[in-house]
């Protein structure tokens, strides 16, 4: 719907305007790339847990999940900007646990303290091994609407597209305590395509 709006402001606007409506196409350019969904490769790779946004990772440590009884985890946080795809993708296949949404503030994305007062929705996935993952959507500065798909007792699989964040924001991911990493800070990844780490015993 936003793609038509745009592409019919656009055209309305060359049709009124002519030659003055290229700020208006300019809008409309920035809209289509936005809201693209390209296609992923994901990986078929035993216990790999694919990232679920693409952006830049701007932290990683061992900390309390808040999402899952306080046990200990392993958080990659993926900060993504306004020209990064913002389609969200599931990182390991399994079950939908549960599903949470928060409301709060909209502060830099960038920042760490957006994980803890930002509007957020958090989802757990259950591999099919009992590992639990968290994947939590996190609104930024100008973000102001988070969509996901996905519902507690959804089976999913990895790399399936689950939400989207309109505008810069950020993706917390919070794994076992004991997985492998395969990132590092201030790599750059792409939603499906890259691997973030490994569950654990894999």
């Amino acid at each position: 719907m936003h793609l038509v709006i745009a592409a019919l402001a656009g055209l309305g606007a060359t049709y009124l305007w002519g030659y003055w409506s290229i700020p208006v196409w300019l809008a409309t350019g920035f809209v289509f790339q936005f809201f693209r969904d390209p296609r992923r490769h994901i990986t078929a790779e035993p216990g790999a847990v694919v990232s679920p946004a693409s952006g830049k990772i701007v932290a990683i440590g061992e900390e309390p999940n808040a999402y899952d009884d306080d046990q200990k985890a392993l958080k990659v946080s993926i900060f993504m900007n306004v020209f990064s795809v913002h389609s969200n993708l599931i990182p390991v296949g399994g079950t939908i646990l549960d599903r949470t949404y928060f409301a709060g503030n909209f502060v830099n994305a960038a920042l760490d303290k957006s994980s803890r007062e930002n509007e957020r929705n958090a989802i757990v996935v259950q591999s099919g091994d009992g590992h639990k993952v968290v994947c939590v959507q996190i609104a930024g500065l100008i973000a102001r609407r988070i969509l996901c798909y996905v519902k507690t007792g959804d089976p999913v699989v990895t790399g399936q597209r689950y939400g989207f964040i309109r505008f810069g924001s950020r993706v917390d991911l919070y794994l076992p305590p004991e997985s492998r990493l395969a990132v590092q800070l201030g790599q750059w990844v792409t939603s499906g395509n890259d691997t973030v780490g490994y569950l654990p015993g894999y």
